[in-house]
């Protein structure tokens, strides 16, 4: 709950933003993972 609640602060849709991030965290790079955080994530497309 509290990933979605910081994605709430940061201004995102939450659920949104959960499933853009499930979606790319198996093929993310792990020097790269920290793209997929709230305050630092931009959606996919």
């Amino acid at each position: 709950m509290s990933l979605l609640q910081s994605a709430k602060l940061n201004g995102h849709e939450p659920w949104a933003y959960l499933k853009d991030v499930l979606t790319r965290l198996p093929t993310q790079l792990n020097s790269r993972i920290e793209e997929l955080l709230p305050h630092k994530w931009r959606p996919a497309g």
